[in-house]
């Protein structure tokens, strides 16, 4: 029998590439997004039998948190994921024979600017501010659920690069229209992630049946702003970039219609549990990850 996965939120960057990988190994994937021909939230009936037998559920369900923060985009971005995730959770619910994991997305973004120390899963410094708060109401929403059948695992996950989308082709056009230097002090720490490794992390949370609870999903080699602009120049053959002080970001957010936080902030996580779960990152350095992708 054909093994199946369903991927909630699966048309965007990362559910693109995650539907493609588990074609090629073989499995049934099912979607759930807002619109057909993905079943849609709004049919519960359709939502159980695609859960139904399921091997595994990831959901990546979420509106988009590249745009201004103003109370009606505030609203979406949290119901997007809270709403989603108890959808998804009730249905489980009904099912006789319901998925034996439930991976569910969480943000690194839940840690404190840091630029002092890094984050992990034990000793992490929950932030505060509108981004914090919607990661711990995800959370929150997830965990409530108590599945006698169905493991549940929280990715905190870090900013996810890959070929073809994501935050690589923002960068990439910065350093070749010669804007490639350091953004606000070059000292806040960026904490990131393949795509491909994002997606080994969740076979081998299938694999490893013992795990259950919130996991960081980032490189174990986090770097600070000026290290990730230098890298890319070098690839990129820019050796000069002009540097965005935080005040000239400001202003081109408001332009590009979204937050400088998604620069600015310093998020510095490390993933301990992974690594001592015995997890072999594919693609551990920046350098890696740029060459691979670019």
């Amino acid at each position: 029998m054909q093994p199946k996965v369903v991927l909630a939120g699966g048309t965007g960057f990362i559910g693109n590439y995650f539907k493609q990988q588990f074609i090629k190994k073989g499995y049934d994937v099912k979607i759930i997004a807002r619109r057909s021909p993905a079943i849609t939230w709004n049919d519960q009936e359709a939502l159980i039998e695609a859960l139904e037998n399921a091997e595994l559920v990831i959901n990546l369900a979420g509106k988009s948190v590249n745009c201004r923060y103003h109370e009606k985009n505030k609203k979406e971005i949290i119901t997007s994921r809270t709403g989603t995730t108890k959808l998804l959770g009730d249905a489980i619910k009904k099912c006789v024979n319901p998925p034996e994991l439930w991976i569910n997305s969480s943000t690194a973004t839940i840690y404190r600017h840091a630029e002092d120390r890094p984050m992990t899963e034990e000793n992490g410094e929950i932030g505060s501010g509108f981004s914090v708060d919607v990661a711990t109401k995800w959370e929150k929403a997830f965990f409530r659920f108590s599945l006698p059948h169905t493991r549940q695992v929280a990715l905190r996950i870090a900013i996810v690069l890959g070929p073809n989308g994501g935050v690589i082709t923002p960068y990439k056009n910065l350093v070749s229209y010669g804007l490639g230097g350091i953004q606000g002090n070059g000292n806040q720490m960026f904490s990131w992630i393949h795509v491909e490794d994002l997606f080994q992390i969740t076979q081998f949370l299938k694999k490893e049946k013992q795990l259950t609870g919130v996991f960081n999903c980032s490189s174990p080699n986090p770097i600070p702003n000026h290290h990730l602009m230098r890298a890319l120049r070098q690839h990129l053959n820019r050796p000069i970039g002009l540097p965005a002080p935080a005040p000239l970001l400001e202003l081109g957010a408001i332009f590009l219609r979204t937050e400088t936080e998604l620069i600015l902030k310093s998020r510095w996580a490390l993933p301990k549990r992974l690594v001592d779960a015995g997890y072999v990152f594919q693609y551990a350095t920046i350098e890696q990850t740029i060459e691979d992708i670019l």
